[in-house]
């Protein structure tokens, strides 16, 4: 099971232990994650249930999870079934949320992410972000909530102009509402607008965070295109690591313990209405040498091949990604401790061992 293996099991941990104090506010708190069997709702399950088993024991939480399975599978369910704390819902949230439901927190995760999944699923990316938000807003205006969390992208800033380096969440954004990606950027960003506008009219209780690249052991592939797993997945099989482009583009990468404990605290103490960046503002590398980073720790004989962008893959990728978490630092208390090698040898022994 994904929680049972050491690392994940220390970064759960972990998670909890970066929150503090801030656990408590889930007892006997239910709690809504959509998109929960993907990547991040993985873990942020799973930090619900330790949560549980620990701290809230006596008192737990009542986690309800909402997906569709369409890049995800049953398979991620990473709890055992007959836990009477955690239901499962196959459900779209582009339909109206069923008004029998109850919940205090809600997560709203439910995303496809992957540039190589929303350019196979264009309307359907589109659709979640703007009529899927506007179903979860509807929602908890019509219930009472406590709060709610929408998962915005750092893809809303598009392709930063060179003196909005680190990207604070001022910052408007360079973003081409007719080009391969705008089906992804632009629905995140009306999804935005969304919410800040159930924020003031109604004030609904709800928070936008921004994550920027964030990585880690466990759920993705390296058929999902995204470049970490990719590196690692190459190395491991002795293929060359494939780098679209020239390799110059760079990224900052957020581990995921910093990311999730991030995004809990924005959840918690985030101002209704506003954005906040989670991120990692340190180690922005180019993909060329994030390649020969993840060679050195997988197989020093390994090499990296600048490769052209798949058909598969959406162009106009941004050539640089690096957020100025001075807001989540001041009002959030976030201050993100892994450093990119720590997190890189973690992820790597994640995929040594077979799942």
């Amino acid at each position: 099971m994904f929680t049972q293996h050491g690392i994940v099991s220390e970064d759960i941990q972990a998670i909890i232990a970066i929150l503090g104090i801030n656990v408590s506010v889930f007892e006997n708190a239910r709690v809504l994650i959509t998109g929960g069997c993907g990547f991040l709702g993985r873990y942020m399950t799973a930090t619900f249930l330790e949560m549980n088993r620990t701290f809230l024991k006596n008192n737990p939480c009542r986690v309800i999870i909402m997906d569709t399975y369409i890049t995800s599978t049953r398979d991620n369910i990473i709890f055992d079934r007959d836990d009477a704390t955690v239901t499962v819902m196959e459900y779209d949230v582009r339909k109206a949320i069923p008004d029998d439901i109850r919940a205090d927190y809600i997560f709203h995760m439910a995303s496809l992410a992957s540039p190589f999944y929303y350019r196979k699923y264009p309307i359907e990316t589109i659709e979640v972000n703007v009529n899927g938000t506007k179903n979860l807003l509807e929602y908890a205006r019509t219930h009472t909530i406590k709060k709610m969390l929408y998962f915005s992208s750092s893809e809303i800033y598009g392709d930063p102009i060179p003196g909005m380096i680190p990207m604070p969440e001022a910052y408007r954004g360079y973003v081409s509402c007719l080009g391969p990606r705008a089906c992804y950027d632009e629905s995140k960003r009306m999804g935005e607008t969304l919410c800040q506008v159930y924020s003031q009219i109604f004030a609904t209780p709800v928070t936008i965070v921004r994550p920027f690249n964030v990585y880690g052991p466990g759920g993705l592939h390296a058929q999902d295109f995204r470049v970490v797993p990719a590196f690692m997945s190459s190395a491991l099989h002795g293929e060359p690591l494939p780098v679209h482009g020239t390799g110059t583009q760079t990224r900052t990468f957020c581990y995921m313990t910093d990311a999730i404990a991030g995004f809990i605290k924005t959840l918690l103490h985030g101002k209704a209405g506003e954005a906040y960046n989670i991120g990692q503002d340190a180690d922005e590398i180019s993909m060329n040498e994030l390649a020969k980073r993840i060679a050195d720790i997988v197989s020093p004989s390994a090499v990296a091949s600048n490769i052209e962008y798949p058909e598969t893959y959406p162009a106009g990728e941004p050539q640089r990604r690096c957020p100025d978490l001075s807001k989540a630092k001041s009002e959030l208390g976030f201050h993100p401790a892994v450093s990119l090698s720590e997190g890189l040898r973690r992820t790597h022994s994640w995929y040594l061992v077979p799942h």
